[in-house]
């Protein structure tokens, strides 16, 4: 199982980027697909997650309204949708596969992870 993340880069405050996580080796049935990011000095934070098999999302109180994830099972690809991009949302961005638990959130076993995609913002 692969999970190939692109589409960080460095933009200016107020722009948006969209972030890409390439799933091989798994198809996306009873899955749970989340962004993390991670800023130099600091934890790993969850930023959004969505199950596969029903669109159902969440978020963190940090993005909530201008992130949006989704997916797109037909190409096992997910998605991050950052708007109104703050230099705060600074980080290198993980996305990350485990097995839907009935529940929809951000915290539990992962058993998978992409290499990871910067995304640097101006102010």
């Amino acid at each position: 199982v692969q999970l190939q993340a692109s589409g960080g880069g460095l933009v200016q405050a107020g722009g948006s980027l969209r972030l890409s996580c390439a799933v091989s080796g798994l198809t996306f049935g009873n899955s749970a697909i989340a962004w993390f990011r991670q800023a130099p000095g600091k934890e790993r934070e969850g930023v959004a997650c969505i199950v596969s098999d029903n669109d159902d999302t969440v978020y963190s109180d940090s993005v909530k309204g201008r992130f949006t994830i989704s997916r797109d099972n037909a190409e096992n690809t997910v998605y991050l949708q950052m708007n109104s991009l703050k230099p705060e949302d600074t980080a290198v961005y993980y996305c990350a596969v485990k097995t839907y638990s009935g529940i929809t959130t951000m915290y539990g076993n992962y058993d998978y992870w992409g290499q990871g995609t910067l995304v640097t913002v101006s102010s």
